[in-house]
């Protein structure tokens, strides 16, 4: 299970190494990158891609004083693609809620009336 942290880096990384290429990137580029309340320092960083590398999200070819040559493997996009599909369910399911619950309402809504009119006519 990843972080926070770790996944802002994993999702920088995706959009500086599309299509699983290995490109050069540097520390200071992802640290600015990263929201301003989930700043970190050049050590935490590459306490994150160690950590990615460990989990086979990323492969690291080289790196030398804050320079990295890497790429995402296809797990680490695996992690977003499954993190979009489950949005996408959640989406549907609570959509249906709203259906069901409105179709009640709307049951409940035309019987009430439909007894009022019959009461209403039945009195005259």
């Amino acid at each position: 299970m990843l972080d926070i942290k770790s996944k802002l880096v994993l999702k920088i990384l995706i959009k500086e190494c599309p299509y699983g290429s290995y490109n050069i990137i540097e520390s200071k580029d992802v640290i600015s990158s990263l929201p301003n309340k989930y700043k970190i320092d050049i050590e935490g960083l590459e306490n994150i891609l160690i950590f990615l590398e460990r989990q086979e999200f990323i492969s690291i070819k080289y790196d030398d004083d804050g320079v990295y040559c890497l790429c995402v493997l296809p797990f680490g996009y695996e992690i977003f693609e499954n993190e979009a599909n489950k949005k996408r369910e959640d989406n549907k399911t609570s959509r249906l809620w709203v259906y069901i619950v409105f179709s009640f309402l709307s049951g409940f809504l035309g019987s009430f009336l439909a007894v009022m009119i019959a009461h209403i006519l039945n009195l005259h």
